[in-house]
């Protein structure tokens, strides 16, 4: 048995809230940017993907007309640093609605760090950075879509392999889930896609 819920009926705000309790977890976009008058402004986003390979582009989602969003249409610039679960808290006091005027940075109290391809400043105490350059903003209903290519990907050394590549466990990332509620790692589970050539049977294409 299942319950239905039609999005017309219920209204966007509640349906909203159904939608961020099912699609999860949602990977958080720490969002760094200044204003044109040089004001920076740090903030979470948890609609964030990776939308193009090469070049290479990232993406979020602004719920409406926020800071983050005007800055990046003044500035055509921004960071994506990455939230670590030791951050949790200030990932959390970032997402507060300060005045423009007021820099998240400071009041959460996180250091900056100077990016090597953008003004945006870095969070020093993130493991990873992505420094972007605007590709496009796509509006879609209520909301927009931020397209950056990624110009400068930071990623501290000490959370890479040998082989130079991030290992998670050490980058422990922050998810956002349904309400009030945050994901972190849990369990880790590794497997190996199954080529066609090698599924039992040998099934083969064509």
């Amino acid at each position: 048995m299942r319950t239905d819920f039609d999005p017309a009926a219920m209204g966007g705000r509640a349906f909203y809230r159904l939608l961020t309790s099912v699609v999860v977890p949602r990977p958080i976009a720490w969002v760094s940017s200044v204003s044109a008058d040089g004001v920076d402004n740090l903030a979470p986003h948890s609609f964030f993907t990776v939308a193009s390979v090469t070049p290479p582009i990232v993406s979020f989602t602004s719920v409406g007309e926020k800071d983050s969003l005007r800055n990046i249409r003044q500035t055509g610039e921004f960071v994506i640093s990455l939230a670590p679960e030791e951050l949790f808290e200030a990932v959390n006091a970032t997402g507060t609605n300060f005045p423009a005027e007021v820099s998240e940075f400071d009041a959460a109290g996180l250091t900056r760090e100077p990016s090597a391809t953008v003004k945006p400043s870095r969070v020093a105490a993130s493991p990873v950075a992505l420094e972007c350059r605007l590709h496009e903003i796509h509006p879609v209903g209520d909301c927009f879509v931020v397209y950056g290519e990624i110009t400068c990907a930071a990623v501290r050394t000490e959370v890479l392999d040998a082989a130079g590549h991030p290992r998670i466990e050490m980058l422990r990332p922050l998810s956002r889930l349904g309400l009030n509620e945050w994901g972190t790692l849990g369990e880790i589970k590794d497997i190996t896609r199954i080529r066609a050539e090698d599924w039992p049977g040998h099934y083969r294409l064509g």
